[in-house]
């Protein structure tokens, strides 16, 4: 399965030239010239709202990026987004770009007109130009990704979402990273990738992953991945897919795995699970998504499954409003009411559904027979 997925990114970089625009950025913060890479969709629309992601070491990262984003929308579900690349590699600039100080650990002069030749011109410069979500990504690599963090620190974090490849840590960095996630209320997922080999840099990751894992906050999203066997270059390849598909997991149906570590085992009611992943993508990405139906039954069967049967009720009001002329929705309140002791209620509600088209795995015979229950169980 992997290689058919690498296969298919590959070609699928071999056919990005269209949608990818590359651009001279004459940088008033930095008083110099920029190479920056644009990639947008191709089906592009005003309509639409694309997620921003900003990649660092483009040369290294861009078209990776680019590859997996049209892969995961078309063939995922996932939102089609507009990438940002910024060249760093020649006349090693990712060096003087990222530089930070060594004992304090914060940029020098040139990193912190980098900070804000980034913050304050290219993603400006798309804002105004394009129809963006509010959902912003960073990915970096080594010198690169540490130098996103810095994002991190200020009064709200310009980036939704972090990928962090391989980091090459400033000093304090990995006990400064969790202090600041644990100060934060909204959701921010965090993606550390890395090589099997251990030094003193990987050392170092180690004590921040563990410092984040300790914080255990639900809106801080945080996914490690350590790949042994990769070298410091084609840990990108393995990692990059995965923290991708993982932030954007929201978007994706519910699957068997979800439904049976995530939503039988909450203690919540089912339907706040429901309601919260759909309100996360709407708070996220600015713009409302329709539910899916592979959603609406994996909540459905959680109700019946944890005997969760207050559940039922929105969940069938729910079905009403996207399913108007199915059963779903009335099906779904005639349990509710039967669940509830109320017979004659549910008796007429079924008698609703059955009167409406079939869908999923609800057909008319089925409404029928819980007619036919109620009126041998009590008479009607």
């Amino acid at each position: 399965m992997k290689r058919c997925l690498f296969v298919l990114i590959g070609l699928l970089c071999t056919n990005l030239g269209a949608q990818v625009k590359k651009e001279i950025f004459e940088s008033f913060k930095l008083q110099e010239r920029r190479n920056v890479s644009y990639y947008f969709p191709e089906d592009y629309s005003e309509e639409k709202k694309y997620p921003l992601i900003l990649v660092l070491d483009a040369e290294h990262l861009f078209d990776q990026v680019v590859a997996i984003s049209k892969f995961n929308s078309q063939f995922q579900g996932m939102p089609q987004t507009i990438i940002i690349g910024i060249d760093q590699l020649e006349n090693d600039q990712r060096w003087e770009d990222c530089a930070f100080d060594e004992q304090t650990g914060l940029p020098t002069e040139k990193g912190k007109l980098f900070f804000e030749f980034l913050g304050m011109e290219i993603i400006p410069s798309i804002e105004t130009k394009y129809s963006t979500a509010p959902f912003k990504m960073v990915i970096g690599y080594d010198i690169t990704a540490n130098f996103m963090n810095y994002w991190l620190f200020k009064e709200r974090s310009l980036f939704n979402s972090y990928i962090s490849i391989s980091p090459l840590l400033a000093p304090e960095m990995e006990s400064r990273i969790p202090e600041r996630l644990a100060t934060m209320d909204k959701h921010l997922f965090y993606n550390l990738i890395t090589a099997g080999n251990r030094d003193k840099i990987t050392n170092t990751i180690l004590q921040l992953d563990r410092g984040i894992k300790s914080l255990g906050k639900e809106n801080i999203h945080y996914y490690s991945d350590e790949y042994p066997d990769a070298s410091e270059l084609s840990v990108i390849t393995y990692g990059l897919g995965k923290a991708w598909e993982r932030t954007f997991q929201m978007f994706k149906p519910i699957s068997p795995k979800e439904y049976k570590t995530e939503i039988l085992t909450s203690n919540e009611p089912v339907i706040k699970y429901l309601e919260d992943r759909y309100s996360m993508i709407e708070e996220l990405f600015g713009f409302e998504k329709p539910m899916e139906l592979n959603d609406i039954m994996a909540i459905y069967a959680a109700s019946l499954k944890k005997e969760d049967f207050e559940s039922l009720k929105p969940l069938s009001d729910i079905c009403k409003k996207l399913f108007p002329d199915t059963m779903l929705g009335f099906y779904f309140e005639g349990e509710y009411y039967e669940q509830l002791g109320e017979p004659k209620k549910a008796f007429k509600t079924f008698e609703k559904a059955f009167q409406l088209d079939e869908i999923d795995f609800l057909t008319k015979d089925m409404a029928l027979e819980k007619i036919d229950a109620l009126k041998a169980d009590f008479g009607y």
